[in-house]
């Protein structure tokens, strides 16, 4: 993860969210507005260090390691920035969010952060880690968004593609950040 910008951060964090948060208690993911899709995917790790696993996605690494470039104004907690990128140069798309909350429980670790302008999607993603009972962890991606930009609108199916390969990457990532 590189820092934002002073300026970016100050920017980003008076930036309003592009949608209406219908429930703002932490891990309220699953309450979907009207008008937006919602989907859950979830897989169990081979990993089991769950202070390990919530440190790698609290940095940003689990981003990171799923192929996007990230800069934050620090780790994922109350109010944190980021400026997500995906793609190379002047034809990456530009995602940047706002960490709307945290869950930091025993047993679960995990964020959700909310869209900001100019992002091309609007709503809100989930990053939860779960303990099992047998001790295995569980990582969780859930999800709510509608089209936000011209680009997702004329995306259509590929914008949800990208959407289906970019969980994948993110469920992928906790394992493959073990080397």
């Amino acid at each position: 993860m590189r820092p934002l910008d002073p300026g970016s951060v100050v920017r980003l964090r008076a930036a309003p969210l592009t949608y209406v948060r219908p429930d703002p208690r932490p891990g309220t993911t699953a309450e979907v507005p009207p008008g937006f899709t919602a989907f859950t995917r979830s897989v169990d790790l081979r990993r089991t260090d769950l202070d390990g696993a919530a440190a790698d996605l609290l940095a940003w690494r689990v981003h990171e390691r799923a192929g996007l470039r990230v800069r934050a104004s620090g780790p994922a907690g109350d109010g944190a920035v980021v400026e997500i990128r995906l793609g190379l140069g002047p034809a990456s798309v530009r995602i940047p969010c706002r960490v709307v909350a945290v869950v930091d429980e025993p047993g679960r670790r995990g964020f959700s952060y909310g869209t900001l302008p100019g992002h091309p999607e609007c709503g809100e993603e989930e990053f939860l880690l779960e303990r099992r009972a047998d001790g295995g962890l569980r990582f969780t991606v859930s999800a709510y968004s509608r089209p936000g930009s011209l680009l997702a609108r004329a995306g259509g199916p590929l914008t949800g593609a990208v959407q289906r390969l970019m969980t994948a990457r993110y469920l992928a990532a906790p394992d493959r950040l073990l080397g």
